[in-house]
């Protein structure tokens, strides 16, 4: 009976479900859109590719329950995880949950509970920042202020992936929300950068079969 009412609320009513009141009803994994196993690694592989190495200092920017960051901490050098997040209960979920005492003792990442994007707090710059299914829930003014605040943070040798819903803006909600679909074109969003000191590269869509929906822009300081 719990397995299907969770279910239910999950399916119906997890759009209202936003904070850690959600998470805790859902549970963590479910509040992030599900697919863990698969979802971490495809971000792990992605950034992998592209060149991070265990000496580079990665942003994870809405880092969640660490779906990804079970795959990036143990593989980066102890320190070089930073993860920024606005929900705590996320995060003490994936610390409590997900990541190996052992791991976090070993790897000491950094986990900074912030809905502002704060990166100012964080103790050092990282080389690489990721931000997966974080645009798709964002309006057009927090998307720019997350922009303005990384650019302000962030080194000139920095590159910055972002993913987003490829698509027209006009429908999207008047406020962020976890749970609600934005989207924009990418012309959008390389005006958007530009306005912050970002030079952007639209990469397309993502080749992973699973997440077609969503497309991926480089940005690096001009």
């Amino acid at each position: 009976m719990r397995t299907r009412f969770v279910a239910r609320i999950a399916g119906r009513r997890r759009w209202a479900l936003e904070g850690n009141v959600g998470v805790r009803m859902v549970g963590h994994r479910a509040y992030i859109g599900g697919r863990w196993d698969e979802w971490g690694r495809v971000e792990f592989d992605f950034l992998r590719e592209r060149g991070l190495e265990p000496h580079h200092v990665l942003l994870d920017i809405a880092c969640g329950a660490l779906r990804a960051g079970v795959h990036f901490i143990p593989y980066l050098d102890a320190g070089n995880y930073l993860g920024i997040e606005k929900e705590r209960e996320l995060i003490r979920r994936g610390i409590a949950h997900e990541l190996p005492p052992e791991v976090r003792e070993q790897k000491r990442p950094e986990l900074l509970v912030s809905g502002t994007f704060e990166f100012d707090r964080l103790s050092k710059p990282a080389d690489y920042a990721l931000a997966w299914s974080l645009f798709t829930h964002l309006t057009v003014d927090d998307v720019e202020t997350c922009l303005r605040k990384l650019r302000a943070y962030v080194g000139p040798e920095h590159q910055f992936f972002a993913s987003f819903g490829p698509g027209e803006s006009a429908g999207n909600a008047t406020r962020s929300h976890a749970h609600a679909a934005f989207h924009y074109e990418p012309e959008e969003l390389m005006a958007m950068g530009e306005r912050h000191g970002w030079q952007c590269e639209y990469l397309g869509r993502l080749e992973n079969t699973r997440v077609m929906r969503q497309a991926m822009m480089r940005f690096t300081p001009r």
